[in-house]
């Protein structure tokens, strides 16, 4: 995709080094090991975490950038992959991006050995370099990841999530990974504390945006076409959802969540059911929160000289909430 080559374009050349370093911090004695990490480096996506790292490294010190920067792009990417192969088996999920997931190809019990041991990995990489500073970024939204994965699982039980919560279980399910790359593409070029949450501060943002946009998606748009109601059929609590049973009659409340709960998985219901929270202005709601999000970290960009790195990560808060997929 054309914006996602232009934002990587001023740290291409780290990008690229990145790739072989983060490729060779994987690797093991075990054929069968070396084997399934080949598999997964072969198979990665946009790679938006460590190009949000280097340009944040780069925007912060001027375009230097030296191997901590390096370390802690592949700590973020090992640790990182470790809970996605983890969610594969966890989801009972065979597809990764429109490939076999790990747990497709190996089974379960393989699976699951492999994210630790991609996690030992991260681990060890901080340590051995005594980069315990940038080690306890990551081991932070590890832990908020877990706690907003089983926050949204204990509400989801009972439906009675607020906004409050839903914003909550967001910051700690996405926002938190992406607050933790811009904090640790700070901390690797030892910018000051404060410099650090601002950043931290400033992924947050972007991360809480990312989210709201990919729950509009299941409402479908001009240019993916048919809305999808995929989180409507797995019981999950989005934005225009909570939006639109705090701003309904107690009938329709009633009507809303007997659909949600028993007939998700009624086409025809679910249908209904998007027509009906598109009505009450869920969608626009749910925009018009997006937009301030995105406006926030922008406003966070705005204390910095002009830079290709600055220019790259104001692309990057755009192509946020303007991807179509």
């Amino acid at each position: 995709m054309k914006t996602v080559s232009q934002i990587k374009q001023p740290v291409h050349e780290e990008m690229e080094l990145f790739e072989k370093k983060f490729y060779n911090s994987m690797s093991s004695k075990v054929a069968l090991l070396n084997r399934i990490t080949y598999f997964i480096v072969n198979r990665k996506g946009k790679q938006m975490r460590p190009m949000f790292v280097f340009l944040i490294a780069k925007m912060i010190s001027n375009g230097k950038v030296d191997e901590r920067t390096y370390r802690g792009a592949s700590v973020i990417e090992l640790i990182h992959t470790a809970t996605l192969v983890h969610d594969d088996v966890v989801d009972d999920s065979n597809r990764r991006r429109s490939f076999f997931s790990v747990n497709a190809l190996w089974k379960n019990k393989i699976a699951v050995l492999v994210g630790d041991y991609l996690l030992s990995k991260g681990l060890l990489l901080s340590i051995d370099n005594g980069d315990f500073d940038l080690l306890q970024i990551i081991s932070v939204a590890v832990r908020e990841m877990s706690e907003g994965e089983l926050l949204q699982i204990e509400k989801a039980r009972n439906l009675d999530i607020t906004e409050e919560i839903y914003y909550e279980i967001i910051r700690q399910k996405t926002a938190t990974l992406i607050a933790a790359c811009c904090a640790m593409g700070a901390k690797s070029v030892n910018a000051t504390a404060e410099e650090v949450e601002k950043m931290r501060r400033f992924g947050e943002l972007i991360g809480m945006a990312f989210q709201i946009k990919d729950d509009l998606f299941d409402y479908g748009t001009q240019k993916i076409g048919k809305p999808t109601g995929i989180d409507i059929k797995e019981q999950k609590m989005t934005l225009p959802l909570i939006y639109t049973l705090n701003n309904c009659s107690s009938k329709e409340k009633k009507w809303l969540i007997n659909s949600v709960k028993n007939k998700n998985k009624d086409l025809k219901r679910v249908k209904e059911v998007i027509a009906f929270v598109k009505s009450l202005g869920g969608l626009d709601y749910a925009v018009s929160k997006m937009k301030a999000y995105q406006q926030q970290a922008l406003q966070i960009l705005n204390d910095y000289p002009e830079s290709p790195y600055k220019n790259s990560l104001i692309l990057m808060v755009n192509y946020v909430i303007d991807r179509n997929k």
